[in-house]
This record gives C-alpha cells, sequence and structure tokens, in this order.
C-alpha cells in the first residue's frame, strides 16, 4: 500500500514522497492532529524542489516562482486526496501549503494546522538545519512540502538520521532580517517585516495614518507604493519579498 501510494505521488510530479504516521508527528506549537482530523492515522508528505527563482533579486519574478509551486501542490494535493479515497478504501483532506490560517491574535499569523516542516521530518524526508528549514538528502534546502492526511493505518518511513546542514552559518550572516540569530529558532517578527512587506503589520499601519489623516493628505496615501502593493498583495495573497534562506544555502540539488 505504502509504496503504491508513493509511486503516484511521484506520477503526480513530486520529486519525493514519504509516509508518516501520526504518532511520530513532533510539532511543539501546532495543534492536535486529531483536531484537525478526527480519525486520522497517517500522513503522505510530497516533497517539491524550489526552482532558481529563489535566487532574483526581481521580488515579482520570486514570488511568481514560489506561486507556480503552490499551483502545482495544490492540484497533487487534492489528486491524492481523491486517490486515497478512490483508490485505498480511506477518508483523506489535504494540508494548506501556506494559507489559509489561523489568523488571530493568539497564532499571530505563524501557526499552521499542520507543520509540513515536521511531517516532512516524520516522514523521512529530511532533517532541519540552522535555518530551520527542512534538508533533504538529494534536494537539499530548496523543497516545499505538501500533505494529505487519511484514516489509513501506516507506519512511518525511517527517518533520516544523518546531520545534513554543514553548519557553514551562510544562512545567518546572509538573512537580512537578522531573524536566525537564535538557533533553533527564527523570528518571524522580524523575518515578515522583511519577507511579507506588505503583511498585516503595512497594513495597520497604513490605515491608523489614513484614518488620522486630512483628505487631502488621505488622497496622497492613496498614491504611494505602500498602498499600492497592499493592493496587490490582498489579492495575491501572502506576497513573500525574500527567499535569502533558501538562496544563500550551498546544499541544493546542483551541489
Amino acid at each position: 500500500m505504502k509504496e503504491k501510494i508513493k509511486a503516484y505521488a511521484l506520477s503526480l510530479g513530486a520529486d519525493d514522497a514519504g509516509i508518516a504516521n501520526v504518532a511520530d508527528y513532533q510539532s511543539p506549537r501546532t495543534p492536535d492532529i486529531q483536531s484537525v482530523f478526527p480519525g486520522a492515522q497517517s500522513m503522505v508528505v510530497m516533497a517539491l524542489r524550489e526552482m532558481s527563482h529563489v535566487e532574483s533579486e526581481n521580488p515579482r519574478i520570486a514570488m511568481n516562482g514560489r506561486l507556480d509551486v503552490m499551483e502545482h501542490a495544490r492540484a497533487m494535493n487534492y489528486k491524492m486526496a481523491r486517490f486515497l479515497e478512490n483508490e485505498c478504501g480511506a477518508r483523506a483532506v489535504s494540508v494548506p501549503l501556506s494559507y489559509p490560517l489561523d489568523m488571530n491574535t493568539k497564532t499571530m499569523g505563524v501557526i499552521a494546522d499542520v507543520s509540513l516542516r515536521h511531517a516532512a521530518v516524520a516522514a523521512g524526508l529530511g532533517v532541519f538545519g540552522r535555518h530551520n528549514l527542512v534538508i533533504h538528502p538529494k534536494l537539499g534546502s530548496r523543497v516545499l512540502f505538501a500533505a494529505v492526511l487519511s484514516d489509513l493505518d501506516l507506519s512511518s518511513d525511517p527517518p533520516v538520521t544523518e546531520d545534513l546542514c554543514i553548519d557553514c552559518g551562510i544562512c545567518v550572516d546572509e538573512c537580512p532580517a537578522q531573524a536566525l540569530e537564535a538557533e533553533g529558532f527564527t523570528d518571524c517578527g522580524k523575518c515578515l517585516k522583511v519577507s511579507q512587506p506588505y503583511g498585516l503589520g503595512k497594513i495597520i499601519g497604513f490605515w491608523n495614518r489614513f484614518i488620522s489623516a486630512d483628505p487631502d493628505a488621505q488622497r496622497k496615501l492613496l498614491m504611494t507604493d505602500d498602498f499600492w502593493g497592499m493592493y496587490q498583495a490582498q489579492f495575491i495573497g501572502f506576497q513573500y519579498h525574500c527567499f535569502k534562506c533558501y538562496a544563500s544555502c550551498p546544499l541544493d540539488s546542483r551541489s
């Protein structure tokens, strides 16, 4: 059954795939899996390689590449869930690749319902590096993950036991937000200010300025780069402008 499922994942365009039993999924901040999908026993995790868009200094080109990966992953997730239900007799649900997520003042919009990084580690697809991304044995750091939960009772694939990170420190030095200073911790507040310059913080600040401004100043604010950038971000979604942690890591599929 497991090999059949993983072979199907590869046929969908995944670069690698693994299986994790939910008992082996250890994520300290996300909700209990049973609260997400009662009866879930395993997850299929699929790895997708990030392309060279992460190297582009043009934020639109870089973000477009990420959107391509996300669109591909969403289609894979739906097809995998259908496969598990139609061909394996399971109940299955897909996990968001990035959003929607729980946006509230408690989570601050940085805690997913299922951590795909921890799911990937549980499925034997890699280990955490100094940048707190998952390093895949062949794909390196330039990899995203997609996952589908099901009620199939499947065992986890063997974990990666090798420490793949070479501790070069390049990711720490190259992070423009200084968000990786503390080992094992990403300062999301610092990261988001750089990686999502038109995110919630920018929106709150802009509208606070707008409300307190006189009509003349309000008209000028509507013609600023901030407002126009926010406008585009509203229909794109979480609009990333920084991929340095991916691009700076020397561990990728070409190394």
